[in-house]
């Protein structure tokens, strides 16, 4: 396939670090023999002399002072090249694998070779990888293809307008029992074969009945008990319960009702429409079709183009190994990981909550990566076989959005890209999107209902 643009440009402006050659293996893996240049190692060797150097009292320099030639006689051009490994491997593997023009699958296995005792010469380090699997396509052009139907009933309005009195309610003092969806206010005292357990105890708890907020079967004990109550809860805790000195145990829970309140909903009128923004409510049901139907539109759409791909791969000759499954589902599970953890929830307490292991998530997780191998390795071929490179109109046009953000025409910020070597990315993502418009608009939609939830 020719170099598009972008490539060609980095070829041409990047200084080289590190010189690359590699090997084949079976089952779509390749080793990569590395020798970062002696000029780049030198550089590293001279930033981690650098950092080393803030951290040492040496008299008659100052602290963080100390010239790189001195901390390497102090410490050892091993412990220095150590540092130097430590912090610049990522960036050299990184340049590794876009010298050898591979897409890595899974985590890598590195083996550093021996340092070098000499300045001037390189260090080398082998790199074991799985890569993404080739596809020998077969017909990827007007395919027929499973369409979900775009219906956006009054059943939907309804529910969404339903939706948006219920967040308009307001919770009202009751004297009736209360019922499911009532809010209750309630003191509790909980034992565990008549001693009470850290945690039991509670006053002035507010808790909506059927949110299914509390251990299995304490909200519904409560369903028709009235304003100043009291009631004897029997439950058991859930097996798998976070504290696990209560999990499985039964426990007996005194609660007092102190009040029962009701959602008060807003009539269905222009008036509650006005409340919510709009003129009257038929502009309110109109806006909710509009915007409903733009977000189901690219729901849809986006599932016809998965549907695509996945047709196109079906016709295509691949073969995914284990090996690549499994890393591409360990890749899976560390993002799940990451994305857990902006949620403040950590990779222990999601063990606990589902009660699974990590093996068993992963194992999960292998339809979906087989699934995503094969869409990259059919996208791969075809953008190949098409010889698909992205004009510049094209770059710019994918960036209009970011160049808004930074204050730069599309213009300047592809020179900029080019220029920092950053453009490969965005043209490989740009062309495998135009191979997937290329199956996407050859094929034949067969439209089905939407499913009923």
């Amino acid at each position: 396939m020719r170099l598009g643009t972008a490539s060609r440009y980095r070829a041409a402006t990047v200084r080289q670090i590190v010189s690359v050659t590699s090997v084949d293996l079976p089952e779509s893996r390749v080793t990569l023999n590395v020798e970062v240049l002696a000029p780049a190692l030198e550089r590293s060797i001279s930033r981690a002399a650098d950092s080393i150097g803030q951290t040492l009292r040496i008299p008659g320099f100052r602290k963080g002072k100390v010239p790189a030639a001195v901390v390497i006689s102090r410490v050892g051009r091993e412990a220095v090249i150590d540092e130097a490994i430590r912090a610049d491997l990522p960036t050299w593997y990184a340049e590794a694998v876009a010298e050898a023009g591979i897409e890595p699958v899974g985590d890598p296995r590195i083996d550093i070779g021996e340092l070098p005792e000499e300045e001037g010469k390189p260090l080398g380090f082998t790199v074991e990888i799985g890569v993404r699997p080739e596809a020998k396509l077969g017909n990827y052009t007007g395919l027929k293809v499973d369409r979900e139907e775009l219906d956006v009933g009054d059943e939907r309005i309804n529910e969404e307008v339903e939706r948006l009195r219920e967040q308009a309610g307001r919770l009202e003092p009751s004297e009736a029992p209360a019922a499911d969806g009532d809010t209750i206010v309630m003191n509790y005292r909980g034992s565990i074969d008549g001693v009470d357990f850290d945690g039991g105890t509670g006053s002035d708890q507010v808790i909506e009945l059927g949110s299914g907020r509390f251990i299995p079967g304490f909200e519904e004990q409560l369903v028709g008990a009235g304003k100043g109550e009291d009631r004897t809860i029997e439950v058991t805790f859930p097996e798998d319960y976070q504290a696990e000195h209560l999990a499985g145990k039964d426990a007996v829970f005194a609660v007092e009702v102190t009040d029962v309140r009701t959602s008060k909903l807003p009539d269905l009128d222009d008036s509650f429409a006005e409340e919510m923004g709009y003129e009257n409510l038929k502009a309110l049901r109109d806006d909710i079709r509009e915007r409903m139907t733009e977000s189901e539109d690219r729901r849809i759409r986006a599932t016809f183009r998965e549907a695509c791909i996945d047709a196109a791969s079906e016709k295509a000759k691949i073969e995914v190994p284990d090996s690549l499954i499994q890393g591409r589902a360990s890749e899976i599970w560390e993002q799940t990981v990451r994305s857990l953890a902006a949620q403040g929830i950590n990779r222990e307490a999601y063990m606990q909550i589902t009660g699974k292991t990590e093996e068993e998530v992963i194992a999960e997780a292998a339809p979906d990566a087989e699934r995503s191998l094969r869409r990259e390795a059919t996208i791969a071929a075809i953008v190949e076989k098409e010889e698909i490179i992205p004009t510049d109109l094209q770059l710019e046009d994918a960036l209009e959005h970011s160049a808004g953000h930074e204050g730069v025409t599309p213009r300047e910020l592809l020179v900029t890209l080019r220029e920092d070597g950053r453009a490969d990315q965005l043209e490989k993502e740009l062309a495998a999107r135009l191979a997937v418009d290329l199956v996407e608009e050859s094929a034949k939609p067969n439209l089905i209902k939407p499913k009923k939830d």
